[in-house]
């Protein structure tokens, strides 16, 4: 079993979890991403994204949102419940090279949480990044504190220009490619409309861009065939190939498309499991 150490709720619907994870926390690297089962018995396995890790206090940090039965199940529990499965450090970790020119990583909504550790990681070899972080309003924002600490630079953009500057992540990204001093990569992280776009945008500047697709994984194991994308013609797995990608290789509109079909039923799990929790907190008061 893995301890709940620390639990905080940073917006509506998204909470960020320390779990006790020695094993995980000593192994992680940048890019990576764990399977939690939150049901002792037959529970669904879900794969999460690694927002941070201390190997020396063995935690490992996770940031997720209640889009479904399993992640309303685990913003339920609470610091000192336990956990039956957290599996990893799983997929393939993040490429990291020492550069002369600046590395910009974007991240968007709950993508900002995965792009923290690849921030970390390339401020250890020496290299200069510029973080843009984009959310549709201010309350949406998560991870500022910890951005500005690891970043060279951070710039956000809102939707509705709530917080930093209003418009969207790839109008400083273009700004980039085009100073005198354009990136040497791009990595973006956050809704697949959004990475898609952000590929588009530094194409004509030919900056090589990463893109990590964790957001279609389904069981994390490679068994079930559900993150099957179009990489350059040929058809990879997200959790076992990735997550991380060449954006310019990915064909975005069939995995969005894919997406669409795992939304009803997701949906409908996720009320069900909301009123089943409603329904008990209410008997026990009666009681």
């Amino acid at each position: 079993m893995f301890k709940i150490i620390e639990k905080k709720q940073l917006s509506n619907d998204v909470f960020y979890m320390k779990i006790e994870a020695p094993d995980v926390a000593r192994n992680r690297k940048a890019g990576q991403f764990v399977i939690v089962q939150v049901d002792s018995d037959f529970g669904e396995r879900i794969p999460l994204t690694i927002a941070d890790a201390d190997p020396e206090k063995g935690w490992v940090a996770i940031v997720y949102q209640t889009v479904g039965a399993t992640t309303f199940k685990l913003s339920q529990k609470n610091v000192n419940d336990s956990i039956p499965t957290f599996l990893g450090p799983l997929g393939r970790p993040s490429k990291i090279e020492r550069y002369d020119a600046p590395v910009v990583i974007i991240g968007g909504g709950i993508g900002v949480a995965p792009c923290h550790p690849i921030v970390q990681a390339h401020k250890a070899i020496g290299n200069k990044v510029i973080f843009i972080m984009g959310a549709r309003n201010k309350d949406l924002l998560i991870f500022e504190d910890e951005m500005k600490k690891a970043a060279d630079e951070l710039i956000i953009m809102t939707d509705d220009g709530s917080a930093g500057r209003k418009g969207l992540v790839t109008e400083p990204l273009k700004e980039l490619c085009e100073s005198q001093c354009p990136p040497a990569e791009v990595i973006s992280i956050g809704p697949p409309i959004m990475m898609k776009f952000c590929c588009k945008t530094v194409e004509p500047y030919k900056v090589p861009i990463t893109v990590s697709l964790n957001t279609i994984m389904i069981d994390g194991t490679g068994m079930c065939g559900g993150c099957r994308v179009n990489i350059g013609g040929e058809t990879k797995f997200v959790c076992v190939d990735g997550p991380e990608f060449d954006g310019s290789k990915v064909d975005f509109d069939n995995m969005m498309m894919r997406m669409k079909s795992y939304k009803a039923k997701e949906q409908e799990d996720f009320h069900k499991c909301k009123m089943l929790a409603q329904a008990d907190a209410l008997a026990s008061q009666n009681k």
